[in-house]
Order: C-alpha cells, then structure tokens, then sequence
C-alpha cells in the first residue's frame, strides 16, 4: 500500500513510517520544512512539501495514495478554535480526497478526550467537558467519511507515548522534579493513565490502515490505569528526591501552569480490549515504570517545565 502520513517527522511519526517501510509499504509524507523533508527521506520515505495549512498539498498527497494516515496536529493550544479549525480543515481536505475509494483513512485523537473517574472503553463517547475536548471535532469530521465510501477510522493514543527520546508529558515531570528537588503527585495519587510504547503504537497504526473496519474507533493503550503516584515515586526513586503529595493549589504552582496541573492530576483510564481483538493488536513492548528505570529518560535532555 502507498501511504501518504503527515506528522510522519514528529516524534510518534518515524516509528509508523519504520514500522510501515518494514511490513513492505511505500510512505509519502508532508513535510513542511527541508528538516522535516530530511528526516523522512533518511527513514527511507518520499517527501511531499507542504502543510497542514496548504489544503490544495494534502488534498493532492492523499488523492495518489492508496491510503491516508493523519498524525500531524499543531497550532497555538492557547486558541482551542484555532487548534479546531485547523485539524477539521486538514481532515475535510484529506478526507474528501478519497470519498467513494473505499480507501483508508486513519486520523489520530487523544484518550484525554474521555470521561473521567472510570475505565473507558471503545464504544464509549467522548466527553465533551474534558479538557481535550478540541480533540472531538476533528475525530467526528474523520468518521463522518466512513458513510462516504472511505473506510475512516480513529486512533486514540494513550497521554504518554513512551520511548527513546521521548519529549511530552513524562519528560517534563522528570525536568519539574529536577527543578524542584522533589518528585510530585496530587492528592493520594491514586489517579490513572493509560500508557503505550511508541512501537507498539506504531504497530497500531498499521494495523488500522491495513484491516480496521470502516467507523472504528481503537484506543492506543498498552496499559490501561498506570497510577500516577507509582509514576512520581520511580522518578523520584531514580532521582534521589523525595515524593511528596500536593493539593491542586499547590499543584498548579509547582508544575507553573494550572492547565499541567490538571494533566497531572487526571483520572482517565482507558481500556484497548476492543482494539487488540479487532485487530489482534497485542502490545509486548516496555512498561511505563520498565521504560522509566531502563530507558534514557534520565540520560537525555529533558524539555524545560
């Protein structure tokens, strides 16, 4: 299959393009910049020049594919309508490009789009409340295409994507825990994310573009509810820091953002079961807490808090 990727040069997005190159598939992918154009044709993938913004460029990528793989999601996150335009728009251009092909169409989301407090599962809807909820716009506007003849699909990935030089989420609690002299949790802790491997995602991705029924919604989750004070106390357990408990209040300041705060604190475990049957998905790779004490979050530059 040829597969036109964007976010193909991001940090999930080489290891698709490995993962796919491997299991014998051509990719194209977007590239906004002579880096980003580099970094693809070193992983052995064409590059097509443009950008999320350059409707006319992504409609022409997806028309000479035999499928379409949309990772790429990028904007001011301080204007949640811009980060929702953008991502529709993209995903409309994309999309209709392959109306009546019966071709595939995988568009990334978050599990940070579903409710709080209990496991959610695949058939579950999204929570309109949460604070990823300018996720849901661009997940409706992919699936929308399923009844057009495109067999559209979502993947939702877990809030850390782990592995070699990762630099999201679990970075940027190492560098505050550096910062600060103590690693960090809120309340009792007790709260849980869900977390996968980069390759194990990537695994994921390819699977979708290769069966995943037209309407699927898969959820990107090698651990369903990893608690966030287990996460805290390896850091602080690798660093030498203590582990401390925080109130919300203190949270916001210690993390210098209220919007990390509530990351940090958010109770959203999010079962895959659905997915691995679907697609016999079977995620084998490093845990969260396995990557943390053998990966190279420690020996790598960490982004600053």
């Amino acid at each position: 299959m040829h597969v036109f990727v964007t976010g193909g040069s991001g940090l999930t997005g080489p290891t698709v393009v490995s993962e796919l190159i491997a299991a014998g598939h051509t990719v194209t992918g977007l590239a906004r910049s002579d880096t980003a154009a580099s970094r693809l044709e070193a992983l052995g993938a064409r590059p097509h020049r443009g950008s999320l913004e350059d409707l006319d460029s992504l409609r022409t990528g997806a028309a000479q594919a035999e499928g379409v793989l949309h990772m790429a999601f990028g904007g001011d996150f301080a204007d949640p309508e811009d980060l929702v335009r953008r991502d529709r728009t993209a995903i409309n251009a994309l999309g209709e490009a392959l109306v009546g092909s019966g071709k595939p169409f995988v568009s990334t989301s978050g599990t940070l789009v579903m409710p709080a407090g209990r496991v959610s599962t695949e058939q579950d809807a999204p929570d309109p409340d949460s604070f990823a909820a300018f996720r849901i716009p661009g997940e409706q506007a992919c699936l929308g295409f399923a009844g057009r003849g495109v067999r559209a699909c979502v993947v939702r990935l877990a809030p850390t994507v782990h592995g070699p030089r990762d630099y999201g989420f679990i970075p940027m609690l190492i560098a505050t825990a550096r910062k600060t002299g103590v690693s960090a949790f809120i309340g009792d802790g007790a709260n849980r994310w869900p977390a996968v491997h980069r390759v194990d995602a990537a695994g994921l991705f390819r699977l979708a573009l290769e069966k995943a029924p037209a309407g699927s919604v898969l959820h990107g989750t090698g651990e369903a509810a990893v608690a966030f004070k287990s996460i805290a106390g390896k850091i602080g357990e690798i660093l030498g820091l203590p582990t401390v408990s925080l109130t919300p209040e203190e949270a916001a300041a210690h993390f210098d953002s209220p919007f990390m705060a509530t990351v940090y604190g958010a109770d959203i475990p999010v079962s895959s079961t659905h997915t691995r049957t679907l697609l016999g998905w079977s995620p084998s790779h490093p845990t969260l807490l396995e990557d943390l004490q053998n990966g190279d979050y420690f020996t790598q530059p960490a982004p600053t808090p």
